[in-house]
């Protein structure tokens, strides 16, 4: 399958949202959010993309609260910042008592209750042994607790549409685990929703026949995994994919996140792109 560039000259995507019309996402090094229409169904080539908000400390996962304010996490500093109505930002919640080093994917339910993972070490530091990390909860007023103790590095994650489950893609796990949700947003009954070694799990998005896109950025591909571990589709994508979000008017393009690397390079390289194609199965309605 042939992809298509929409957006390029990009450091380092991540955290893409399906929201309003519009595709938003993270460029770390750049230190911005950014949105990007679609027109009649179809990809505005050449399509104006907006600067939705400044993070000087690198943002990365986004999410929206029940009145259309977005929240951002914050990386390096640990924080969610919640956007205002007159642009501002503001600290929703510090995760710093939760993280232990930069925060990354975020998935926000259907209240505006928030869970956040993190690295759980300093990856970029030589021969640095993976930590397991803790999942952080952000409740509707910000206050902040674990959600769930000792995942192996948790990344992109997915509400199903009922707001009952929690899956999250533990990337050094190379593994999908899921949730129960109870009423209050707290986490049980843990579980391998799916086991995909050898890939090794990114950005996730789930789709509307309950299958789940996964871009791994050490097979240089987007697959499409069931609970229980079948891999039904594999769309290679020729380099890092490190997310990916199902939108667009029938919710059935795929866009995907690549780049050649992440860190201080993806600066200087500037070969960020997100990418796209069409697939049969629409993405989930939101929890």
């Amino acid at each position: 399958m042939k992809l298509t560039t929409l957006v390029d000259n990009l450091c380092f995507s991540e955290g893409p949202r399906w929201h309003d019309g519009r595709l938003f996402y993270s460029d770390f090094n750049r230190h911005v959010v950014e949105a990007v229409s679609l027109r009649q169904g179809t990809v505005n080539k050449g399509a104006k993309v907006e600067v939705i908000a400044e993070v000087p400390n690198q943002p990365s996962g986004l999410g929206w609260l029940p009145d259309g304010r977005l929240l951002i996490v914050s990386m390096i500093d640990q924080k969610i910042l919640r956007q205002e109505r007159d642009g501002r930002l503001v600290v929703h919640a510090d995760l710093s008592s939760i993280a232990t080093y930069h925060c990354n994917d975020m998935v926000v339910d259907a209240k505006g209750r928030a869970y956040v993972g993190n690295f759980g070490f300093n990856i970029d530091e030589k021969d640095a042994e993976p930590q397991a990390a803790n999942l952080a909860f952000v409740d509707i007023d910000g206050s902040v607790s674990c959600a769930a103790e000792d995942l192996m590095f948790p990344n992109g994650s997915v509400i199903t549409p009922d707001g009952k489950t929690l899956i999250i893609g533990e990337s050094y796990g190379r593994r999908l685990s899921a949730f129960d949700i109870n009423e209050a947003g707290q986490l049980s009954n843990r579980r391998v929703w799916a086991d995909i070694k050898p890939h090794l799990p990114d950005g996730i998005c789930l789709d509307e026949a309950g299958g789940i896109w996964v871009a791994d950025p050490v097979k240089n591909c987007v697959i499409r995994v069931e609970e229980g571990g079948q891999i039904t589709q594999t769309i290679k994508t020729g380099r890092p994919a490190f997310a990916c979000m199902l939108g667009g008017e029938n919710r059935n393009h795929l866009f995907i996140c690549t780049a050649t690397g992440s860190g201080p390079q993806a600066e200087i390289n500037r070969d960020g792109r997100i990418e796209y194609l069409t697939v049969d199965i629409p993405g989930a309605g939101l929890p």
